[in-house]
């Protein structure tokens, strides 16, 4: 079988088209070539983050790979079929672990078999959501297509050294169901965590927990409950910041919204940003937030049956 040609450059020319290529070969068995990976960004190609997802769905599926390297801008990837089992995959850098489960977690809901998946790398990560996103908030979108998965932290993994390790249980479906996500429905409340790692004080936490608190007074939610901790530094030894809300509605849409903290900026704009982008897709009447509007996209492909969704 030919392959089939994809331009890595349409639309916003980032990864998401490489990660929804991949799975979707490894799914549907269909050789592809993939061209201009990343073209869109400042540094085209695959990097470490980028290789290991491929690397990893290459190994459930015993697939052939070529141009498979830093740097590359074209790969072929030949699949075979997809395998339950144990797979390890580690970025050796803070590349975000939860772009590896965006790659790997259609493919496991489609193997012949109980899938595990050890994942290293780093765990709250800019320019990707976080994997508390990733599990408080994505998989409640993902039970709705009728698939699942469990997720164990073991260690955070923060920039710039990662070194996070997370274990993520999948069990296959034999069909994923077509959801509608069309109808918002009212808002039952906010759920957030926010938190410091680290040498980090504690009181930058409830900083971006009161600015969070401020930012969402305008949706009068009934409930608004923001928990602020501080990582135990055996679990997260490294320095680190972050906030993750989840919104829920009476038609049960979850969405979410997440920031971490950097150098130079104040806790209270780190709260503030993840609050006003929450507020936005729940003033919008959206089904979805921004993180889930890209990562939903392969499973409505191929649920069974018509799904819709409404975003903002």
């Amino acid at each position: 079988m030919s392959c089939l040609d994809i331009d890595g450059s349409v639309l916003e020319g980032g990864g998401q088209i490489l990660r929804n290529s991949i799975s979707l070969s490894a799914i549907l068995g269909i050789p592809i070539r993939v061209m201009n990976i990343r073209a869109g960004r400042s540094k085209p190609g695959l990097a470490a983050q980028h290789l290991k997802g491929i690397q990893l769905v290459a190994e459930m599926c015993n697939a052939k790979l070529k141009g498979a390297n830093i740097g590359s801008t074209e790969i072929e990837f030949t699949p075979g079929k997809i395998r339950g089992g144990h797979y390890l995959a580690d970025t050796q850098t803070a590349g975000s672990i939860s772009l590896l489960l965006q790659v790997a977690l259609p493919c496991a809901l489609m193997a012949d078999g109980h899938v595990t998946l050890d994942l290293k790398g780093g765990t709250n990560a800019d320019m990707a959501p976080q994997i508390d996103y990733m599990d408080k908030v994505f998989k409640s979108t993902l039970q709705k297509f009728n698939a699942d998965f469990t997720l164990k932290m073991h260690r955070r993994g923060y920039f710039p050294r990662g070194g996070g390790h997370v274990t993520v249980g999948v069990a296959p479906v034999r069909s994923l169901a077509a959801a509608n996500l069309t109808t918002r429905g009212e808002l039952l409340g906010v759920k957030g965590w926010s938190f410091v790692a680290g040498t980090l004080p504690l009181k930058l936490a409830y900083e971006m927990r009161d600015a969070a608190r401020d930012e969402l007074g305008a949706l009068r939610s009934p409930h608004l409950d923001i928990h602020c901790y501080k990582e135990d530094r055996s679990f997260a030894p490294d320095n680190c910041s972050g906030i993750i809300l989840r919104g829920e509605t009476s038609s049960g849409c979850a969405l979410g919204a997440d920031a971490l903290g950097r150098r130079g900026v104040r806790a209270h704009e780190v709260g503030a940003r993840a609050a006003a982008e929450l507020r936005g897709a729940l003033q919008g009447g959206a089904c979805l937030d921004p993180h889930a509007q890209d990562q939903v996209i392969i499973y409505m492909a191929l649920a069974e049956g018509e799904s819709a969704a409404r975003d903002a």
